[in-house]
């Protein structure tokens, strides 16, 4: 098996792409520490390596995110692990893929045509160039002409994240939908 590594705009993220699907019918789903890990044998299996302190799985790939500690030291130890899971047979969760869904979301009753134009324009538009780099943006609310947006995977704490908020999904959603007037993260 041949494990392909990406960075990520997110210098504390790498992207391992194993070259087979790594989630079926889940979009994505994010662990950020060991206790939320317990539902993914994967997800526990890389939280037991030293200086790991998020994973996020797409469909994909896997994004591992470091707190401490040199990816020289750490990408042999997570390569293995990911090894390790795929020789193992496991399901990568042993849940119902609604339990990973993660937020509920908000937005007034009358606001419901503009929320799914938003959502569309997000699933188009915004999170495939997303994945490539790792992560993941879901819809979370929309209230006053503000949209909320959840930023998972290598887009959570990343650097540029606050300039692909509001200068490309903010200006893009306020081209296509006039009401919105600005994009927040969660």
């Amino acid at each position: 098996m041949f494990i392909q590594t990406e960075a990520t705009p997110n210098p504390a993220t790498l992207k391992f792409l194993p070259g087979r699907a790594v989630l079926g019918e889940v979009d994505a789903i994010e662990f950020r520490d060991r206790a939320e890990s317990e539902g993914s044998p994967l997800a526990a299996r890389l939280f037991e390596i030293d200086g790991v302190t998020g994973v996020f799985l797409g469909s994909d790939f896997i994004s591992v995110t470091k707190g401490e500690g040199e990816w020289q030291h750490l990408k042999p130890a997570i390569l293995g692990a990911i090894m390790e899971h795929y020789l193992s047979g496991e399901e990568m969760t042993d849940g119902a893929p609604d339990q990973y869904d993660g937020v509920n979301e908000f937005f007034a009753p009358e606001d419901e045509a503009t929320v799914q134009t938003i959502k569309e324009l997000l699933d188009t538009r915004v999170r495939p160039a997303v994945a490539q780099d790792g992560g993941d943006i879901t819809f979370q609310g929309y209230r006053d002409g503000v949209v909320f947006l959840h930023m998972r995977g290598a887009c959570s704490g990343c650097p540029s994240s606050t300039a692909t908020l509001r200068h490309g999904i903010e200006n893009l959603l306020r081209h296509f939908i006039p009401e919105v007037q600005e994009v927040r993260p969660i």
